[in-house]
């Protein structure tokens, strides 16, 4: 029989409880670590927040307003485009020229500290191979004022040249990567921000900025404003075969970003108009 001396079950029960102990207590940790969970709003929160400077174009379009199709044609003239952000690293311009692109907007700087490191290959290919380009700016109205992005945008990328293949900058608003879909704002907070923006952006540039956005962020976020329409072409996000319903104060869209996968590079647009009408909107 074996031998079993003084003490050692005891010692067993000791361990098994301490092991037991020690995985409640790592479950535990698990559940209260930020990224385990989202915060009241539905964002998320912790480990789950991408790191700044990583926001892109469209990035929550897919998430919040779902992916129905691809457009399905119709008879009146667009132009198709692409944007970019450091996501595409170096792009290939000549694959994407070569597949009938004629335009490209680039991520130059998002909040008051980022700048696309990649920036120069983007913005510089595109319009060495041929296309008209512009550059966006993509918003965080929670790190500061409008005015103080909308100059850190003009001065790293952002501005306008009266060339004939320069579009003028765009405003990327739209849900926060990082938090609260409105970035803590109010409606009429948001507008006022998005005002100061686009004023101090005309004041630096003389041209009125695009402005990126989805119909229900602008609802959610913004209460359907309707005042920027008149002097602020539109830029509709929706990854469906149509642009669908448009922000208040516009009557049509100038451009549609409409997939997120589409070939080369994933975010491709269509331009409301002939190859003359992208012409028209750089030469202001």
């Amino acid at each position: 029989m074996p031998v079993h001396r003084p003490g050692t079950a005891r010692r067993g029960h000791h361990n098994a409880v301490g092991i037991l102990l020690a995985v409640l207590s790592a479950l535990a940790l698990l559940i209260t670590l930020p990224g385990a969970a989202q915060s009241a709003d539905g964002s998320a929160r912790g480990d789950d927040v991408p790191p700044r400077g990583s926001a892109r174009m469209g990035m929550g379009v897919a998430e919040h307003d779902g992916q129905g199709g691809r457009p399905t044609g119709g008879s009146a003239a667009q132009t198709e485009g692409v944007d970019v952000s450091s996501h595409q690293g170096n792009v290939n311009w000549s694959a994407l020229w070569n597949s009938g692109v004629k335009w490209a907007y680039v991520k130059a700087t998002e909040s008051t500290s980022y700048k696309n490191p990649y920036f120069a290959q983007q913005y510089n290919g595109s319009y060495n191979i041929g296309m008209i380009r512009g550059a966006y700016h993509f918003a965080t109205p929670d790190t500061s004022s409008g005015a103080a992005q909308a100059n850190y945008f003009a001065s790293n990328g952002g501005g306008w040249s009266r060339d004939g293949r320069t579009l003028p900058g765009a405003l990327d608003i739209e849900w926060n990567p990082y938090g609260a879909a409105c970035f803590g704002k109010s409606q009429g907070a948001m507008v006022d921000w998005i005002r100061d923006f686009l004023t101090t952006y005309k004041a630096r540039t003389g041209r009125d900025a695009v402005i990126y956005t989805a119909t229900t962020w602008w609802k959610q976020c913004t209460g359907n404003y309707g005042g920027f329409g008149a002097s602020n072409p539109l830029w509709i996000a929706r990854y469906n075969t149509s642009p669908g319903e448009l922000p208040a104060g516009w009557g049509f869209h100038t451009m549609w970003q409409y997939t997120s996968t589409g070939p080369i590079v994933g975010d491709h647009n269509k331009f409301n108009g002939a190859y003359d009408r992208v012409q028209a909107l750089a030469n202001g």
